[in-house]
């Protein structure tokens, strides 16, 4: 089996608030903090943004999305939060033609997702009047620290996700009838699909 390494430098930089968990912010905490396992950590990520950059050209959004995102214009103040670089995200975005319909593209550089939420959202509206949408325990996570409603996006079934939101859930939300069983439901199944110990921790 894979044995990962240890890795502390990179582990002390990931639990220091005080640097953004994004290229700016590790290279920001290499000037103080130097060290070659940290020059390995940078060569690496630069790496892997750049083949991400190369690589990811003509990936539509699932089916639902486009169209959720649509129906939803008119009808709801909308921005992505997320943990990739902001300049893939806006590349992806506007490569689609979907970003027009988002107020804010918020990448890593811009802090971590639960802070994104609580700037966009802290005292403009109710909680059961946000609504997170992701496919990640992490995302999860931002929402509920914002009080927030989260809808799932299911591991493995994702294009039946967005049918569900389009068809059904958006409709709901809409009308607030989301909260209560209907999101415990949603959360419960999702929950079901996570592994039980992450493929990093095997």
């Amino acid at each position: 089996s894979v044995v990962p390494p240890e890795a502390p430098r990179i582990r002390e930089f990931i639990a220091d608030d005080a640097f953004p968990k994004s290229n700016d912010g590790l290279r920001a905490y290499m000037a103080t903090h130097p060290d070659p396992e940290l020059d390995t950590a940078w060569a690496w990520t630069t790496g892997v943004n750049s083949t991400v950059a190369d690589m990811v050209h003509g990936v539509p959004p699932f089916p639902h999305v486009r169209e959720s995102l649509t129906f939803l214009a008119d009808k709801a103040d909308m921005i992505v939060v997320s943990a990739t670089p902001l300049e893939a995200l806006t590349r992806e975005w506007e490569e689609h033609d979907i970003a027009r319909y988002v107020r804010v593209i918020a990448g890593q550089e811009m802090g971590k997702k639960a802070l994104h939420l609580e700037l966009a959202t802290k005292g403009r509206y109710a909680p059961d009047h946000v609504l997170m949408i992701g496919d990640a325990p992490g995302d999860m996570k931002a929402a509920r620290a914002n009080n927030a409603l989260f809808y799932p996006v299911n591991p493995g079934h994702e294009e039946a996700s967005w049918q569900r939101f389009y068809e059904e859930a958006m409709h709901k939300f809409l009308a607030g009838e989301y909260a209560g069983e209907y999101e415990a439901a949603l959360i419960a199944e999702f929950e079901k699909l996570l592994p039980e110990v992450p493929p990093w921790r095997r």
